[in-house]
């Protein structure tokens, strides 16, 4: 992999916006060749999860074709299944899933075994943290306009990728939100009240994913070149994803991640706590 990839239009990350969904026949194959292998081994769902350390819900999300498998859960499904290599030439012949732009692939693989994951966003609220609500609302006002059946796949991929939340547990999920995001009131008043009461409950119940708000009044501030994502693998290599208006860079140079490092670092003493960024985002929700 090269150290910087500067992506086009037609080959983006697009957490957030639109990009050309793709087919998933070959998600379904895969699926049903993995529960052929699973079954032929003597496992449930339940049974082979602990062994090869994924939970079951994201093994029925391989089966049913709906979750692209990392390479980790590729090769540990090989030995505990006895596979005999048919799961890694199996893997070679995966397409994207639909709702996912061609580049969201490279980094929804690497997101799905993150040890940490930083977030900066000054835009929109970021995908993780969406509302079904409020993913709409960014869907359909894209320009161009999206059909309906783009705009469902990508809700159904968006609503996927958000269980990492929840199933992993032992990743770090830190965001920095700017509080512009939430005065805009994007989609309207009911929309804005649902997605603070999303992120406030998302603050309150899960342990591992630490919300921070950045005020809109702040003198210095290191995050005016823009939105940055930072990620860190079971292997301990970082990457990094910066976008733009029209496409995006994804970095592996040791010495750009670096300065991104430090921004980050500085960004989150400029922020509020994760107790006073709370006591905000409630205080804008009754204000609304």
């Amino acid at each position: 992999m090269e150290d910087t990839i500067t992506t086009t239009l037609t080959d983006r990350y697009d957490d957030d916006g639109g990009g050309e969904p793709e087919p998933s026949d070959s998600l379904r194959i895969f699926g049903a060749v993995y529960q052929a292998l699973r079954k032929k081994a003597g496992f449930t769902q339940e049974s082979v999860a602990p062994e090869i350390q994924y939970s079951s819900h994201y093994i029925a999300s391989v089966e049913q074709g709906r979750r692209l498998p990392s390479k980790t859960f590729i090769e540990r499904s090989e030995e505990v299944l006895d596979a005999c290599g048919v799961l890694r030439k199996a893997a070679k012949h995966l397409s994207r899933r639909r709702g996912f732009a061609s580049w969201f692939r490279v980094w929804a693989g690497l997101e799905e075994q993150a040890l940490n994951l930083y977030t900066y966003e000054n835009r929109l609220v970021p995908g993780l943290l969406q509302t079904e609500a409020y993913a709409r609302t960014l869907f359909t006002q894209q320009v161009p306009p999206l059909g309906d059946e783009k705009v469902e796949a990508q809700w159904a991929a968006r609503s996927e990728r958000q269980q990492l939340l929840r199933e992993q547990q032992t990743t770090a999920y830190d965001f920095i939100l700017e509080e512009q995001l939430f005065l805009r009131r994007t989609g309207g008043v009911e929309v804005t009240r649902g997605l603070i009461d999303h992120l406030l409950d998302l603050m309150a119940g899960l342990r591992h994913v630490q919300i921070q708000v950045m005020p809109l009044v702040r003198e210095a501030h290191a995050g005016l070149d823009g939105p940055m994502r930072l990620l860190e693998t079971p292997e301990h290599q970082w990457y990094a994803y910066n976008e733009g208006q029209r496409g995006g860079v994804f970095q592996a140079d040791q010495k750009e991640l670096s300065v991104l490092h430090m921004r980050y670092a500085k960004l989150r003493s400029q922020a509020l706590t994760p107790d006073d960024s709370r006591d905000l985002l409630e205080q804008m929700r009754g204000a609304l």
